[in-house]
């Protein structure tokens, strides 16, 4: 179906592909591919420096380390994958593999692919092998080398810088695998794939992409001549299984009484705010706190690319679109806010506010689609209220400072605040309300503190989730409006008293 096989082989291939190997193929391959992980060639020196020196200080706090490490292959292993892979291109009949489901497809290049190591003379172990087999399908199907990294749940963000060097980030910390890419313009074509299946592409005339995977993962093109050492990948990944409050709390990134006031909070439909740097875990709190909306209601997202998991049956999920080669078509994110307001939403929901579309979230929330929620980038509670107040200039409106901030006072009900720790455990470190102003100046007052009381041996920051003493805050009577006042005032006594 895909090409001749049998009898045929021989005449399918050129004789040069059936050339008895030469000495670094034939039997030193064998030898060579099985002690590469130990030896590590001295093609890439830098490699095997930085590891040992890391695993000497994690080893004991980490059981599972040599599980994560990234094994390095061998040049060997590389030539021979690309003199099979060429071979494999030419043989297959790429027309017919596309009418194939995944499964069969990926057992047709398996055949053909044994066959192809079979009339090459190729001296391989079984375990070299399967390697290549899955490797080369991944190539033809996948997304090539990054299908492992894609797989492993423990990952937080892969970076990809040239097709030589890739990055994943585990437990909050950046490390080096041994992972590579057959050249550049593998690596592009992969960039290419993957962006297409959103309806976007990267190219010279077009080099940067957002764009997101089937499960939602953002991800980020920047290809040359923008990015000087080949194209430039960076993947946040979400993790397979949605991650709850519960869950958040088992982590430490907040207390149990703390994620009690998050649930009421979210449940009694106070518009909020969730500020934090990059890194720093505002899409999954915000994915977090949508599981306590109600399931009657219409929820409407907008976001540059769609990453929010809602889990409720009436969600309508919108997406802005960049402008084509000449420059039009373009829907912007305050596109979106404008026209879900004539959607009928009971929440819109922004997955990240970065320019003058908040003006138009503002407006939503003082005009009747209470319990809308946004993200915003900021490193505290105040710099987010005085990053909107900068991101409505950005968006040429010639309001009085005092109107601007009345109308940040009356939208604005709860900002929380996520971090990224310097150790790379993330933290709730503010539950903040805007109660009113006076004077011109803004009033907050914090309801959840997290206190750093120092480190461990390994490193690990230490603190605790505090209580700042309020008993009724200001949503106290939106509490009552909903029937929560009785599990909001029990969650902050006990605050109260885990603080005394």
């Amino acid at each position: 179906m895909f090409g001749k096989r049998g009898s045929d082989d021989g005449n399918r291939f050129t004789p040069e592909f059936r050339q008895p190997a030469p000495a670094p193929v034939a039997p030193p391959a064998a030898s060579s591919m099985d002690t590469a992980v130990l030896t590590r060639p001295a093609a890439a020196p830098s490699a095997p420096v930085a590891p040992p020196a890391r695993r000497a200080v994690e080893a004991p706090p980490l059981a599972p380390e040599p599980k994560r490490a990234q094994r390095e292959k061998s040049e060997t292993y590389y030539d021979t994958k690309s003199q099979v892979f060429s071979a494999l291109i030419d043989t297959i009949d790429l027309s017919q593999l596309s009418k194939l489901d995944p499964e069969s497809a990926r057992e047709e290049i398996r055949d053909i692919v044994n066959d192809i190591i079979a009339i090459k003379n190729f001296a391989m172990t079984i375990a070299e092998q399967e390697e290549l087999l899955e490797d080369i399908c991944n190539d033809v199907l996948g997304y090539g080398p990054l299908e492992p990294l894609l797989a492993r749940d423990d990952i937080a963000d892969i970076m990809v810088n040239g097709s030589r060097n890739v990055y994943i980030e585990v437990n909050g910390k950046v490390e080096q695998t041994g992972i590579r890419f057959r050249d550049n313009q593998q690596l592009l074509n992969i960039c290419q794939r993957i962006v297409s299946q959103v309806g976007r592409r990267v190219d010279e005339s077009s080099p940067i992409c957002d764009a997101r995977l089937p499960d939602g993962s953002r991800v980020n093109v920047i290809a040359p001549p923008l990015s000087i050492d080949g194209a430039t990948l960076t993947i946040r990944k979400f993790k397979k299984d949605k991650l709850t409050l519960d869950q958040l709390v088992k982590f430490g990134a907040i207390s149990p009484q703390g994620a009690e006031v998050l649930k009421i909070i979210s449940r009694v439909r106070c518009n909020i705010v969730i500020s934090g740097g990059t890194g720093s875990g505002k899409t999954t709190l915000l994915n977090c706190l949508t599981n306590y909306i109600d399931r009657e209601e219409r929820v409407i997202t907008c976001e540059d690319s769609a990453e929010l998991q809602l889990q409720q049956p009436h969600v309508v999920r919108l997406e802005t679109r960049p402008p084509n080669l000449e420059g039009e078509g373009e829907v912007t994110m305050r596109d979106l806010v404008k026209n879900c307001l004539r959607m009928r939403p009971e929440r819109i929901i922004v997955g990240e506010v970065r320019g003058p579309e908040v003006f138009d979230l503002l407006q939503a929330m003082n005009t009747g689609h209470d319990g809308s929620m946004g993200t915003i980038h900021s490193n505290s509670p105040r710099e987010c209220l005085n990053r909107i107040e900068s991101m409505i200039a950005m968006g040429g409106y010639s309001l009085p400072q005092k109107t601007v901030r009345e109308i940040v006072v009356g939208s604005i009900d709860v900002i929380i605040q996520a971090a990224r720790l310097r150790d790379g455990s993330r933290r709730i470190t503010h539950i903040t309300e805007v109660i009113g102003m006076e004077g011109d100046v803004i009033i907050t007052q914090d309801i959840v503190l997290y206190n750093i009381k120092g480190e461990d041996a390994n490193g690990r920051l230490l603190g605790e989730h505090v209580s700042t003493g309020i008993g009724r805050p200001h949503f106290w009577e939106r509490a009552r409006y909903y029937g929560e006042e009785q599990r909001l005032a029990i969650a902050l006594e006990a605050m109260e008293k885990r603080a005394d």
